[in-house]
């Protein structure tokens, strides 16, 4: 990990001493977020540049922040991704997941094989489906209720997550229904919450260049709206490092802001850092880079933290982007949530991410316990199912065989595997 030494070294000391040393603009900032303040978006985007003292204070401010906000407990949540079908023609210029219905690699899973999967996660321990897909030209404008129906029918009490905004608005076409409807539908049918990806950034002249514009910064908007309105909660995301900057950064995690002051229908925040490896963004675009710098991922983490306290106060550091090791750097730095098992995934690696499809609710534990950090077992909702104070969660393979060696834990040292460890 390419990380400025003295910076994280700098995070040992107390907050006071941290904060002392950095320059007097920044200072002001953060004392007035560590009184509790709002940090407007101009003072976002200053600490968004910082670099040195400055970064070490924003970095020790955010974890102070967390503390305050919700303790040193690290959550994560034991789910399963379902990808229904790899099959879309929207061509985004960020993604490889995406083929043509006639390829020899396309899939479109059926209800029941989707509900099989399910069943298979609820038996190893799985409270959750995150349930996404390509925007197949051929399903019928019932399939998304189908999927649920089936699912909910074979598995009860497994709370589905699914259906990004795109989806959403892809459905509303579909099913030539009004957006309130068909969301309304598709919570009476079991839909317990809803992925707020396709954000990306929140920005009209970034998105003409990730999108084409298909789905507008100001659709995106309105569908997160109407969900929160139909009482379906979501996450949010912001994905960063490619042809974006700090400017947009600190609008984005505004936009979310007031949204959440509105709707209060945000359970969590997860960046996502850009996969470029086998993006056509990448190949195509000049000046396009090659995903966030890990200063910027520590900086995404932590400034979000500070400018969402109050209003968003999960803030989840995703293992599959950063990878097991960065991801613990990160709970240091304002992060209180490791997400999920996951069990299987195919969106981040077709992109080029090279850590892994699942971290086993055992290997959590170890990674949090290492991170001198409380592991707890959540819901979707953020709602405590098990504190692993004491205790272990039970041992199980993981479900797709794994290359040899490439355990997610293997960075921990042998010392901090033994102190993690608890029977």
């Amino acid at each position: 990990m390419s990380i400025d030494l003295e910076v994280m070294k700098q995070l040992e000391n107390r907050p006071d001493e941290v904060l002392t040393r950095a320059s007097s603009t920044v200072r002001a900032i953060l004392e007035r977020a560590l009184a509790g303040g709002e940090i407007s978006r101009e003072a976002g985007e200053v600490l968004f540049n910082t670099e040195g003292a400055d970064l070490s204070a924003v970095l020790k401010a955010a974890d102070t922040v967390r503390r305050e906000r919700v303790g040193d407990r690290v959550t994560f949540v034991t789910v399963r991704n379902i990808n229904f079908t790899n099959v879309c023609y929207m061509a985004c210029q960020f993604c490889n997941f995406g083929v043509r219905k006639e390829a020899g690699s396309a899939e479109l899973l059926t209800p029941e094989q989707v509900a099989t999967r399910a069943e298979e996660a609820w038996n190893r321990g799985g409270t959750e489906v995150c349930i996404q897909g390509g925007l197949h030209p051929d399903i019928p404008g019932d399939y998304y209720v189908q999927l649920l129906r089936a699912v909910k029918k074979r598995v009860p009490k497994m709370h589905v997550h699914a259906f990004s905004p795109f989806e959403i608005w892809y459905g509303v076409r579909k099913s030539r229904m009004p957006l309130d409807d068909f969301l309304a539908m598709l919570r009476d049918e079991g839909l317990g919450s809803m992925p707020g990806t396709a954000a990306e950034i929140l920005d009209t002249e970034i998105r003409l260049q990730l999108t084409r514009n298909k789905l507008s910064a100001d659709e995106w908007e309105k569908i997160i709206r109407a969900a929160h309105r139909q009482k379906i909660p979501t996450t949010s995301t912001i994905m960063y490092g490619h042809i974006d900057g700090p400017s947009h950064w600190a609008a984005h995690i505004d936009r979310l802001r007031s949204i959440q002051k509105d709707t209060g229908g945000f359970t969590e925040l997860v960046p996502l850092g850009f996969i470029h490896e086998n993006t056509r963004l990448y190949r195509n675009v000049p000046g396009v880079r090659p995903g966030p710098s890990m200063t910027e991922n520590l900086k995404m983490h932590a400034v979000a933290r500070i400018m969402l306290q109050g209003y968003i106060d999960n803030i989840q550091a995703s293992w599959v982007k950063l990878g097991p090791e960065m991801a613990q750097t990160m709970l240091a730095c304002g992060v209180n949530d490791l997400g999920g098992t996951l069990m299987n995934e195919s969106i981040s690696r077709a992109a080029g991410a090279k850590h892994g499809q699942e971290i086993t609710p055992l290997e959590m534990v170890r990674i949090i316990r290492a991170a001198g950090r409380i592991p707890v077992q959540r819901n979707t909702l953020y709602q405590t199912l098990e504190d692993f104070t004491d205790h272990d969660p039970p041992e199980i393979e993981p479900l797709v065989e794994r290359a040899c060696g490439a355990s997610p834990v293997a960075f921990l040292t042998q010392t901090e595997l033994q102190q993690a460890a608890r029977s």
